[in-house]
């Protein structure tokens, strides 16, 4: 059964297996949001992963390299065009897949206040040994060019403080209402003998 929106936190999560993960439940027609694309992270040195980049951003169009292939220098656009590599894109299917896919840096809003869930099977802390290096994928877009990693880390600075404000109101009102239910059970209790009395 297809939920309405899979909100995905990919802080941690390797970015190969991530895609080849999220590819399968869009071509199923399952909707999926990806936040936080500048924490997903590439197994592999720093310096290794920005020479395999670098060679990547030469391949262009000969005669007009306006026409493309883009190499985007967003991790957001990193992850959705790995993804888009997954998906068939130059299919009708593939394109409708594309179409229920979102990856943004960070978390904006709506999905600040969203549940948001992670991904075992591509979590780096699982699937990579503890000796091996990896790259951070806000590290490396910056390296080549991406010049809003530190914008975000203070917009998500900003959300953690209004989240943890959030959280502490969600619990002080939860207990006012185990308060509440408390103290009204007893009252609930004679109303419930009243009706039993009555027939009802």
């Amino acid at each position: 059964m297809l939920e309405s929106t899979i909100i995905i936190d990919g802080r941690d999560h390797l970015l190969g297996r991530l895609a080849s993960i999220v590819a399968k439940e869009l071509l199923a027609g399952q909707k999926v949001v990806i936040v936080r694309c500048e924490d997903m992270v590439v197994s592999g040195s720093i310096v290794r992963n920005r020479v395999k980049y670098a060679q990547f951003r030469k391949k262009r169009m000969n005669t007009n390299p306006g026409k493309g292939p883009y190499h985007f220098k967003s991790p957001a656009r990193m992850v959705w065009r790995t993804i888009r590599g997954m998906v068939h894109q130059k299919t009708a299917r593939g394109q409708d897949a594309l179409a229920r896919l979102s990856t943004f840096e960070g978390i904006p809003h709506p999905y600040d206040k969203k549940k948001r869930v992670v991904v075992p099977a591509a979590l780096r802390i699982l699937r990579l040994k503890s000796i091996r290096e990896h790259t951070v994928l806000g590290d490396l877009a910056s390296s080549v060019g991406w010049k809003h990693q530190e914008l975000v880390k203070t917009l998500e600075d900003k959300r953690r403080v209004n989240a943890a404000a959030f959280y502490e109101q969600k619990k002080a009102d939860a207990a006012l209402r185990a308060k509440a239910e408390a103290a009204a059970e007893s009252d609930l209790a004679k109303v419930n003998e009243v009706l039993a009395a009555s027939g009802y």
